[in-house]
């Protein structure tokens, strides 16, 4: 997680982080919706059935959304959001070649 704990990084990538001011009920709540949602998307996909599939693709955008890991950023300081940006290229730049020199 990135120092100021608004990404995770996989394969050199900035994710953005769910927002940390949701209650613990809430971001439960929002992930168990979010399982489900994937699960039905991933059952229309295997069946074929592609309205299916675009509703659940909505859904899961939609719990993404409410997450904050998608759509308006949930931090107000003005910061742009990286989100999906090669840590490399972004301001994490320096943090990320002394994080990657460690392991």
């Amino acid at each position: 997680m990135t120092p100021d704990g608004r990404y995770f990084v996989v394969r050199g990538r900035l994710w953005r982080c769910s927002n940390p001011k949701l209650s613990d009920e809430r971001r439960t709540e929002l992930v168990k919706a979010l399982m489900l949602a994937r699960r039905a998307k991933q059952q229309a996909m295997r069946v074929g059935d592609n309205a299916a599939r675009e509703v659940a693709r909505s859904q899961v955008e939609a719990i993404k959304v409410a997450l904050g890991e998608r759509g308006p950023v949930w931090w107000d300081d003005g910061t742009p959001d990286f989100d999906r940006h090669l840590a490399r290229t972004t301001p994490y730049a320096e943090w990320f070649a002394e994080l990657s020199r460690r392991t």
